[in-house]
């Protein structure tokens, strides 16, 4: 009877070993991985802020801690600021992070009420180099100028420097913009995302200044 007390005793140990040592490999591969760091981060969409500003205000400056660092806090981090509407974190891998960032640009300068406008439609005295709207736009015309202008390549809409609302008796949806290259363009509300093949169609006049149509003909007019 001893000896198969001794045998149910061996056993019993080496199960406890066994338990001990995965126990201990758990721990260790715990410890392992919570002390790797993100070491590769990727902004997109960023247009107002650096991809550095970003990886700042995300709190990941630090390169922290891959385990410990949630994805969602650090969308949080970055939807706290005015001027970011939405972000999405990507995980592709442990150490890799992509932020995808969509920010609340700022459109135009509205001179009538002296304030910015952003595209969640908010306001703000903050300044950006955007272009100023310098005369009042009717509040039927206005909202539907917001989402056109809204839709515009950013580049080009930073390559404007005035934009005049300028109703004719065909359309009361047209504006006319003046360029930071002393170039203007005529645009309707309706034709507004033609603006953003600007670059392209004064290329084929050698640079040589005047007014654009877009709103009808779609031709330039050149001035000596």
């Amino acid at each position: 009877m001893a000896r198969k007390v001794k045998k149910k005793r061996k056993l019993k140990v080496r199960k406890l070993f066994t338990v001990i040592f995965i126990f201990t490999l758990i721990l260790l591969g715990l410890a392992f991985l919570t002390d790797v760091k993100i070491n590769n981060i990727i902004v997109k969409g960023n247009n107002l802020y650096s991809d550095w500003e970003i990886i700042k205000m995300a709190k990941l400056d630090d390169y922290p801690s891959s385990l410990k660092t949630l994805s969602r806090n650090i969308e949080k981090n970055l939807e706290k600021d005015n001027y970011i509407n939405e972000v999405n974190v990507e995980r592709p891998s442990l150490t890799k992070v992509v932020i995808n960032v969509k920010e609340n640009l700022p459109l135009f300068y509205y001179l009538p009420i002296d304030k910015t406008i952003l595209t969640d439609k908010s306001e703000t005295k903050d300044n950006f180099p955007v272009p100023t709207v310098i005369n009042y736009i009717p509040d039927k015309v206005y909202s539907k100028f917001l989402k056109a202008i809204s839709s515009v390549d950013y580049d080009i809409v930073k390559r404007i420097s005035e934009i005049k609302y300028d109703p004719n008796e065909v359309d009361e949806g047209r504006f006319f913009l003046t360029m930071n290259d002393g170039n203007r363009v005529y645009l309707t509300l309706n034709k507004f995302t033609k603006i953003d093949n600007y670059l392209d169609i004064i290329k084929e006049f050698d640079n040589k200044k005047g007014i654009l149509y877009l709103d009808s003909g779609e031709y330039f007019e050149v001035k000596e």
